[in-house]
């Protein structure tokens, strides 16, 4: 934000939060004590800074959300080396498996329509997986809830030379090419097996069954009803492409930094497109994790179907559909969300069901930001809270409006 000497955004919650980030080194500038929850927030911010720098590669970008509102959010180095770009809360990255969020949820926006049912068999839609490669006798029929909670059996990636390479226009012809090259590690149902070329079958199977293309059904179903105009799963449009980060990757070997294989992949992943497709911002994955949580002014699943999707799926006992669940009786939180990577994009989105708490996190560093603990402090810096501050004097830089 132009003018905020920190370069963050900070936003007013409709719940009376007001976070902030303020900078250590401007300790001789006197201001009101910190609340738990802002500490936290000071905490993290010069870690990240400082991390970062340290790496001296690429760039990091997080936004912390309330609810359907974004309170502060920032970004921290060179989104592009070469051309001195640097980072904001703006700036998009590859979601990675987060996608794999956004192809559960459609397949149960479908499931709402009455277009198909979760736990009929995907053969009764999409013919093409009686194809997979010796099915364990006797077995049950996989079902969309099955790939969706990778309970199908299947393994990890299709047993294809150049499945995971290719044109995006051509990614559904990858997922029938790699059907009779993928076969199952466990019967359905006996196990948790995370599969990618499972949710590829899944986006297919779902797209057959609407008769829509799946990337047009994302956009229409998710994209547009919560007004995330910097996602997508194709880059082409010249306002987006200059916010798009360049990916980097440091080799073990030489911790040489490149660019040229997340390069190459922006044409395409083979396969890789229900399960790994989506380009975002954190802004925009702060809102689908705000209709999630239930608390978008723009609903886009019924309660119910929003909290299947949440509930884990026996036999995976830290998964429900397309998203991760951690349930801890102790510390009262249900954390849910996703990570994702992929060639020089790593991302993270994670919340609390509870207290409607969340965090959602882009990277190209070498640095992984702690994520899923940033979340844990915030939700329990907020029950120490007493009172937060409401005097816009108290916060560094101009509150966006």
């Amino acid at each position: 934000m132009k003018g905020s000497i920190l370069g963050s955004v900070v936003r007013r919650s409709r719940r009376g939060v007001a976070c902030f980030l303020f900078v250590f080194c401007c300790a001789s500038v006197g201001r009101a004590q910190f609340t738990p929850f802002e500490a936290t927030i000071a905490r993290f911010d010069a870690e990240v800074a400082r991390e970062v720098a340290e790496d001296a590669a690429g760039c990091v970008s997080v936004a912390i959300f309330i609810g359907n509102d974004v309170i502060w959010a920032k970004g921290y180095g060179w989104a592009d080396i070469e051309h001195r770009v640097a980072a904001t809360e703006r700036t998009i990255g590859r979601t990675g498996s987060i996608s794999k969020s956004f192809t559960a949820v459609v397949m149960m926006q479908l499931a709402e329509r009455g277009i198909l049912d979760i736990d009929e068999p995907v053969e009764n839609y999409f013919p093409a997986i009686t194809n997979l490669v010796d099915p364990p006798p006797d077995m049950r029929k996989i079902t969309f809830r099955m790939l969706a909670s990778h309970t199908a059996g299947l393994i990890r990636e299709p047993e294809l030379e150049g499945a995971a390479a290719g044109s995006i226009y051509h990614w559904e012809d990858k997922i029938l090419a790699s059907i009779p090259h993928t076969s199952f590690k466990t019967p359905p149902t006996t196990e948790y097996s995370y599969s990618n070329i499972g949710f590829g079958i899944l986006g297919l199977a779902s797209s057959h069954a609407a008769d829509v293309p799946f990337m047009e059904l994302v956009r229409e179903l998710i994209f547009e009803p919560l007004a995330m105009t910097s996602s997508t799963f194709i880059v082409d449009q010249p306002e987006m492409w200059s916010r798009l980060s360049v990916g980097y990757s440091r080799s073990r070997e030489t911790g040489e930094v490149s660019a040229e294989r997340a390069t190459r992949e922006h044409f395409g992943r083979g396969y890789k497109v229900p399960n790994g497709g989506i380009y975002s911002t954190v802004g925009d994955l702060a809102k689908f994790a705000a209709a999630m949580m239930g608390g978008s002014p723009v609903p886009i699943l019924s309660e119910a179907n929003r909290k299947e999707l949440l509930t884990l799926q026996a036999p995976a006992d830290t998964y429900g559909l397309g998203f991760r669940i951690q349930e801890d009786e102790s510390d009262g939180m249900k954390i849910v969300g996703h990570g994702g990577s992929v060639a020089g994009y790593n991302a993270n989105l994670t919340f609390d069901l509870v207290s409607k708490t969340g965090a959602a996190m882009f990277r190209t560093t070498s640095y992984n930001p702690p994520m899923e603990e940033l979340v844990k402090d915030l939700v329990a810096a907020g029950r120490q809270e007493v009172s937060v501050p409401t005097d816009p004097a108290l916060l560094p830089g101009e509150p966006k409006r």
